[in-house]
């Protein structure tokens, strides 16, 4: 099941929130960005790594100060990639192979790879729609947009990729 809200994600209640972030965590977005700072001090030092992730890889640490249990790390680039569609799918798949290995039964994300240079905000949208029904257990996922357009966009290209 996948709904759209307008809301910060800072504040939603779910199992997860995604984020997306480079091979040593450190955020990529503005809106990571805005996360880390809501998720506290004591959230940038669980997500300390021993080692570089690869883009496509996904983690999870504990949330911080975030109203979710856990943030699921999505990594987009790496020192030998830069993020594109075929590494938001990658890192997709891993976020939700994490979230049945640790029995998360909702998440909540923007839409992953949208932004400048990469994906628009409905492509993203379609691309997380479509690596979700991939998973054989169901997921709730919550995407969560500033604007009312943006989240009509989103809610007409689920609902053309479910069509």
């Amino acid at each position: 099941m996948i709904e759209c809200i307008v809301d910060d994600l800072a504040f939603v209640k779910a199992d997860a929130v995604l984020r997306p972030a480079d091979a040593l965590l450190e955020p990529i977005t503005a809106a990571a960005i805005a996360l880390d700072r809501q998720a506290g001090a004591s959230f940038a030092e669980q997500r300390r790594l021993g080692a570089p992730l690869e883009a496509g890889a996904a983690v999870i640490t504990p949330a911080g100060d975030l109203a979710a249990d856990f943030v699921l790390h999505v990594v987009l680039q790496d020192r030998e990639q830069e993020a594109s569609r075929e590494t938001v799918r990658r890192a997709l798949r891993s976020a939700w192979q994490r979230a049945a290995e640790w029995g998360l039964a909702h998440v909540a994300a923007a839409p992953l790879g949208a932004g400048p240079g990469l994906l628009d905000v409905d492509d993203a949208a379609a691309l997380m729609a479509e690596t979700l029904a991939e998973r054989s257990s169901p997921l709730k996922l919550t995407l969560v947009v500033e604007r009312e357009r943006e989240r009509e966009m989103i809610e007409a290209a689920v609902r053309r990729f479910i069509a």
